[in-house]
């Protein structure tokens, strides 16, 4: 596999919180539903119709039989790409059956004329059927298993054999993604030197160490998200933007939040929220200041969108010296196929589920997720792991991605409530720490980034907060799907983001108005935290102050709590 296509197969394989429903809920999700009979039923009261496509689905295949069928896989389907299927008659035969079969499947979706909820919910099995039954799982007839059990006289199925037992022992019951021995948490991955300046029962706060001579005086506060470990943030060496924004002489902390168990099931937005305002606490005692700058992360961003929200409401909107998101929804209308399979009866049983267990457990959510996107992280990795028998190939964002963590049951229940009522989207709905939240009452400038491939938090999506808040947005849209808008170092020459001074009302007309500039967003993030991050001052030569002394080194301990 080719790096860009790692790269792809990353931005498909991160975690989603807006999945939280599925997540409890499981697998079964994806098996036929009420969207599938109203399916079946408006294509039986449509006879005319289904019958002209199967008809021509019955005279594709019968050309293909006779080898006059001219239907051929998309050059970037990588399934097909052996030449074996288009030279072999019989394969070549199989495919294109198969390939008619898949295109018809999706012509009846759009044939039932159902409602975009129901169509996004068929569309997820019609998908999974359709995925399932590619002839390219198939041991022998797949050219590439056919050609390794000769190669190897049938050991490739004895591996596989292995590898599928090893996968189906414990959650997550998907084919493993990622060769995880050469990675190492502390060594080769989260390794910006730092340490443990603060624990509690909710986090460890870990400050790096300065690498340049002079510092700006107000420090970078970082929340990631609540599921999977805080590294995506500081990942490999020079593809850390932790890194990255240390070496721009920015102080940087990083909340590392704590995997918790059933002993932690009534943490909730109130807890966390807390959990932030003591470590703006502690980063001003550190730094000696009483302004401290707060990026928040995908669900991260939702509860450091809480807590601006809560200061300004409480009468300290002056505490954030700026304010800063990253691949963040705080608006779910339009919530595309995660919020098409959700509704308030499953929200209720999802609920129910986590409480019961005390969280969520971070292996559910990889599960369900992959079985959203079962071509990328389902069956091409049957083929790699059980057909071929081999390992999948290290890489350090799949990594991160399968080192799921839980989520506390109350939190579940918050986000969940929240994406169902739409709560931050309409103000005084949602109440946290006795205070009514109000967006608009944020306002300190703002900073929102978003990735135009990102098909887990919508870029149109992220882009809506810049009417929610009440402070002067600037809205940067990255060429990257979820994950590599985050993991964007400047030395990446495919890197482009997109931006525009002034924004409209619509994401449309953002774009439309938006000029693209090449390289990553990191160094136009340094430019803009060093406006708001006062002046520059002597780095200091230990870590820790205030009272607070180091406890431990990056990356500290909650990291390894599995």
């Amino acid at each position: 596999m080719q790096p860009d296509e790692r790269q792809d197969l990353a931005d498909t394989a991160a975690p989603l919180d807006a999945l939280l429903v599925d997540a409890a809920l499981g697998t079964r999700r994806f098996l036929p539903d009420a969207s599938t009979v109203k399916f079946a039923g408006r294509l039986l009261l449509r006879p005319r119709t289904t019958g002209r496509r199967l008809g021509g689905l019955a005279a594709e295949v019968a050309r293909a039989a006779v080898g006059r069928s001219d239907v051929a896989p998309s050059r970037r389907d990588r399934r097909f790409s052996d030449p074996a299927w288009t030279q072999n008659p019989l394969l070549r035969r199989v495919l294109q059956a198969y390939l008619a079969t898949a295109r018809t499947a999706g012509q009846l979706v759009s044939d039932a004329g159902l409602d975009n909820r129901d169509t996004l919910r068929t569309q997820v099995v019609v998908e999974n059927l359709v995925e399932a039954l590619s002839p390219s799982n198939l041991p022998l007839v797949n050219p590439a298993s056919a050609k390794a059990a000769v190669d190897t006289a049938g050991l490739n199925f004895v591996r596989g054999g292995i590898n599928l037992a090893r996968d189906m022992v414990s959650p997550p019951r998907v084919p493993q993604m990622v060769d995880r021995a050469p990675f190492h948490i502390g060594r080769n991955i989260a390794a910006t030197p730092g340490a443990v300046v603060m624990r509690t029962e909710q986090l460890e706060l870990i400050q790096y160490r300065a690498q340049t001579e002079q510092v700006h005086e107000v420090p970078i506060l970082i929340a990631p998200p609540t599921i999977n470990k805080y590294y995506a943030l500081d990942l490999a060496p020079h593809r850390s933007l932790v890194e990255y924004l240390i070496q721009q002489g920015l102080q940087v902390f990083v909340i590392s939040w704590r995997n918790p168990d059933a002993r932690h099931a009534d943490w909730g937005f109130d807890t966390y929220v807390r959990s932030i305002v003591d470590a703006m606490d502690a980063c001003d005692r550190i730094c000696d200041t009483d302004r401290t700058a707060l990026f928040g992360f995908c669900s991260g961003g939702i509860i450091s969108t809480l807590t601006a929200a809560v200061l300004a409401a409480s009468g300290e909107p002056d505490r954030l010296a700026a304010f800063a998101l990253g691949v963040t929804v705080l608006d779910y209308t339009d919530a595309g196929v995660p919020g098409a399979l959700v509704d308030r009866n499953l929200a209720a049983a999802a609920k129910a589920v986590s409480r019961r267990q005390g969280y969520l457990d971070g292996r559910s959510l990889a599960e369900v997720f992959a079985w959203l996107r079962p071509g990328d992280l389902i069956w091409n990795y049957w083929v790699n792991n059980y057909l071929l028998g081999r390992k999948p190939q290290p890489f350090d964002i799949l990594f991160w991605n399968a080192d799921t963590s839980r989520m506390s049951a109350q939190l579940h229940a918050d986000f969940v409530d929240t994406s169902m009522d739409n709560a931050l989207a309409k103000p005084k709905t949602l109440t946290v720490h006795g205070v009514s939240v109000d967006l608009s009452q944020i306002t300190t400038d703002s900073y929102l980034v978003a990735g135009i491939a990102d098909h887990l938090t919508p870029w149109e999506s992220c882009y809506r907060t810049t009417r929610l808040l009440g402070g002067d947005c600037r809205f940067i849209l990255s060429t990257s799907g979820h994950i590599a808008a985050l993991v964007n170092p400047p030395d990446n020459p495919k890197a482009s983001y997109r931006v525009n001074p002034r924004n409209p009302a619509e994401a449309t007309d953002w774009l439309a108005g938006a000029r693209t500039v090449q390289g990553s967003w990191w160094p136009d993030a340094v430019t803009w935290f060093g406006e708001r991050c006062g002046p520059q001052r002597p780095a200091p030569d230990k870590l820790g102050g205030g009272g607070l002394e180091p406890l431990v080194d990056a990356p500290g301990t909650y990291v390894f709590d599995t």
